[in-house]
């Protein structure tokens, strides 16, 4: 059972969250000033949300974004009008951001509204534990077959190509739904949340690998690979910062709850990082690696076995945040040899392009780049393939990365100069009393939703410029007209074997079967989650205090 909380705890990403203990950060991220706009605020943060709840809400649960009619609705993938999506932007973010308003306002509309996305969340939660990408509230038929349709088909989602019954830490939407729970149960301590919660903290506990790691999906289920490889999701994981988002959640818990038994998890989790590090001269990470020799391996089609450039990038800032969090020198060792070997691999300048000076995927054993292509024109006829050629790369996948290489040497510079009680003083795991900051997503938070601009939604500054902006935006229905600009082939059938004419080798999507999402050129202006939570932050710092 869950010991009563006797702290509060703070959503942060994991590389922030020592600095804003330090911090002891409490209230909005800019500066308060006059608010002559208050009264105007509030009555379009209360009118927004009731549009989005009493229109838009299925089941206190969102998908990322709707036609007007709501003729169609998306999330990553084209959603079902009985499906709400886990995954961010959709229902924790938006529960996120109704608390948020609630610790804005105070106002009881916004505390309900996070109430039933936390229950729309719960009522979806896999027995284990954890949450699949989306929620299918017609029942296990419904999901099957929009799995064996529209997931089937999305040509560049792989992910989405086969249906495991399971629930995934991919793309944090375990972790932020895991963190919704705790935060709505800590907020009242009311006892409906205890079990969920209980079953969330379980979820990562149980899935740990005894060296530390997490798989990506849970529990194993036993899968066929698709086209043609081994089964990719069992393997101990860092894409998608899988254990810097549960390695996280349990500092949360530790933090807030006095929960002990989260601390020799959190431990192995981090020691982890340092014994999957490979040996020189390539003391790098894979996205993936195995479970028997802890080696690289490959994920999907276009995720070779390699080592990977930005995922060694964001484990050397973990690392040092675990000297943050623990004042242990060991995660700092090694984490120069791996910022000599990206250096090692830096592009030529000839091509480097918009400050990406890094190729994605090294080969194992050479460092050459490997650079990502496809052919065909669906998912039956298609393939992507691997080689040394530069030029006609898919666009959906970055072949090159861009690495801040010196702000990383900069950091591990200072944290060497710090003696390992000095560094770790702040940190969550030794501190007490550390306040949970109000808002949630005044933070920068990743999507995959080709909605919102570069792959985030970023609050704004909650200037009178810009809050006049949003008031006055906000259309009669109650909603931000947003240019949707990701759309979708609906489902037309199977893809055929025979290539379709043109060149699909760099778009977002194939022919006319292929079901993946795409930006089109002709956007109908929509219901956009994203664009409400992003204006909701900037109006929920603004009016309050």
């Amino acid at each position: 059972m869950i010991p009563q909380p006797s702290r509060r705890f703070v959503t942060l990403g994991l590389g922030g969250l020592v600095a804003a203990c330090a911090a002891q950060a409490g209230g909005s991220a800019f500066a308060a000033s006059p608010r002559p706009q208050k009264r105007a605020a509030l009555t379009a943060m209360k009118a927004a949300t009731r549009f989005m709840t009493d229109k838009v809400a299925h089941q206190g649960g969102f998908v990322w974004s709707y036609l007007p009619d709501f003729s169609r609705r998306w999330g990553e993938m084209e959603a079902k009008p009985s499906m709400i999506w886990v995954q961010p932007p959709g229902t924790g973010t938006m529960g996120h951001a109704f608390l948020d308003a609630y610790h804005a306002t105070g106002d009881a509309q916004f505390w309900r509204a996070a109430e039933a996305a936390a229950k729309a969340l719960i009522a979806g939660q896999h027995p284990s534990g954890g949450w699949n990408y989306l929620i299918d509230t017609a029942g296990e038929a419904s999901i099957r077959d929009w799995y064996d349709t529209i997931g089937a088909n999305g040509w560049r989602l792989e992910e989405f190509q086969h249906y495991y019954g399971n629930a995934t830490f991919d793309d944090a939407g375990t972790s932020e739904a895991m963190q919704l729970i705790l935060r709505m149960y800590l907020e009242k301590r009311e006892e409906a949340y205890l079990p969920a919660l209980e079953r969330s903290i379980r979820f990562v506990l149980d899935s740990q690998y005894p060296v530390g790691g997490w798989p990506q999906r849970y529990p194993r289920v036993p899968a066929a690979g698709l086209h043609g490889l081994p089964d990719y999701t069992g393997y101990i994981t860092f894409n998608d910062d899988v254990a810097g988002e549960n390695i996280k959640f349990l500092v949360m818990v530790y933090q807030t709850l006095g929960d002990t038994r989260v601390l020799e998890p959190i431990r192995r989790a981090m020691d982890c990082f340092v014994v999957t590090q490979q040996p020189q001269p390539q003391p790098a990470w894979g996205l993936q690696h195995t479970v028997d020799d802890l080696k690289p391996a490959g994920a999907r089609s276009y995720e070779p076995k390699s080592f990977v450039s930005h995922t060694t990038g964001i484990n050397c800032a973990s690392l040092m945040t675990f000297y943050e969090l623990t004042g242990d020198a060991k995660y700092l060792a090694r984490v120069g040899e791996a910022l000599d070997w990206i250096d090692k691999i830096r592009l030529p300048a000839n091509l480097v392009k918009d400050g990406r000076e890094f190729p994605t995927f090294l080969e194992i054993g050479t460092d050459k780049p490997m650079f990502l292509h496809r052919r065909g024109s669906n998912v039956v006829n298609g393939q992507y393939y691997l080689n040394d050629d530069p030029t006609g790369v898919v666009v959906h996948y970055g072949s090159t990365r861009a690495i801040q290489l010196a702000a990383l040497r900069a950091r591990l510079a200072r944290l060497k100069a710090m003696s390992g009680e000095e560094a770790s003083k702040n940190s969550p795991l030794k501190a007490k009393g550390l306040q949970l900051p109000r808002f949630f997503t005044t933070q920068n938070i990743e999507v995959s939703d080709l909605n919102a601009e570069e792959g985030r939604v970023a609050p704004a500054a909650p200037t009178e410029d810009r809050v006049a902006r949003l008031v006055s935006t906000l259309g009669a229905d109650g909603y931000w007209v947003t240019p949707l600009r990701e759309t979708s082939h609906p489902y037309a059938g199977p893809g055929s074997p025979t290539p379709a004419p043109g060149d699909f080798s760099q778009t977002r999507v194939g022919d006319a079967t292929d079901t993946s999402p795409y930006i089109t050129d002709q956007p109908v202006g929509g219901i956009s989650v994203a664009a409400y939570i992003q204006n909701m932050a900037v109006l929920s710092q603004y009016v309050g205090d």
